[in-house]
């Protein structure tokens, strides 16, 4: 009988964190000798993620606590568990699968370092290729492909579905970020939107609508902020023609989609590892002009109005 090496990968959450996995998963399942099966844990508003990731055989998801499923991870009798989020909970997994452990190191010193003296002293690295040297001892190496994100059938949106100004060809937006620092401020969106040549669909969850609908002032610009779920929104972004993104999921995913993604940084800066993976081409990282960035690890907090002074006709340009 063929031996069956059993993995299980953590991360809970958020979305970009949960796609920038997606190389590693890929290679443990296609590396290894044998059958591999690969089981996911992460929060049960993020499965859908990776669900339709064909190298995954089983998505297991918790609410708030790793009991909801110590007994199971115990059962299920792990290989390796491969921990690429490194918290408390994580260490939870860790201890209910009770197997040998991989652990991604968050260079969590480098980062403050590197917010304190705004200056690189100790090497961060991207956050990919850290995660695959917490195994490299399984002898996997990095295979190039970039993310992974695989958009099931139900959730494709019809380009018919909408409005006719949008059905040949449209720049999407995605206008959120878990901080405001990470968003660009709205008078400056609606400038950047006046400079771009072509119809703009604007991308973000339910807590963007008001501001979508401020800023969706003109025909060519459509508010879609709130109105499709992730994966709908992923097929949208995998149907444009380019991606502005702020640092955030959306940006991931359009880069896992190899889409042409023009990144807006302000708060954070791409040298704290999280930077698009291997995007599409003509993609481009456009920074705002400020010597206090990064002004903190996850831009919440430091931050005055000198971080958002970017050069918008660099970005229109790279966009038109």
């Amino acid at each position: 009988m063929e031996q069956i090496t059993r993995i299980l990968v953590i991360r809970f959450s958020s979305i970009g964190d949960i796609v920038l996995t997606t190389p590693v998963v890929r290679a443990l399942k296609t590396q290894l000798s044998g059958q591999v099966t690969i089981d996911y844990l992460c929060k049960k508003q993020y499965a859908a993620i990776v669900e339709s990731n064909p190298h995954i055989d089983e998505v297991i998801t918790i609410e708030k606590s790793v009991s909801e499923v110590a007994d199971l991870l115990r059962n299920n009798s792990y290989d390796y568990v491969v921990d690429l989020h490194h918290n408390l909970r994580s260490q939870r997994g860790k201890q209910a699968a009770k197997s040998l452990s991989f652990t991604l190191d968050k260079r969590n010193i480098a980062k403050w370092l590197y917010v304190r003296s705004k200056r690189i002293t100790k090497p961060i690295g991207h956050i990919v290729e850290r995660s695959f040297n917490c195994i490299a001892p399984l002898g996997i190496k990095d295979d190039g492909k970039g993310l992974d994100y695989l958009i099931p059938d139900s959730a494709v949106v019809s380009l018919n579905s909408l409005p006719e100004g949008f059905r040949s060809g449209f720049v999407a937006y995605a206008i959120g970020g878990q901080t405001d620092g990470k968003i660009l401020p709205e008078p400056k969106i609606k400038e950047l939107l006046g400079m771009i040549e072509m119809p703009v669909i604007l991308l973000g969850g339910p807590e963007d609508k008001e501001r979508g609908d401020r800023l969706a002032s003109e025909a060519t610009i459509f508010n879609a902020c709130g109105m499709f779920n992730l994966n709908q929104s992923a097929s949208l972004v995998n149907q444009c023609l380019v991606l502005i993104t702020h640092d955030t999921g959306l940006m991931h995913i359009g880069a896992a989609l190899k889409k042409k993604v023009i990144s807006l940084w302000f708060a954070t800066t791409p040298e704290l590892g999280m930077s698009p993976w291997l995007p599409g081409e003509g993609s481009e990282i456009i920074e705002a002009e400020s010597k206090n960035r990064p002004t903190s690890k996850l831009g919440n907090k430091g931050y005055g109005q000198e971080v958002f002074n970017i050069d918008l006709e660099r970005v229109a340009s790279a966009v038109n």
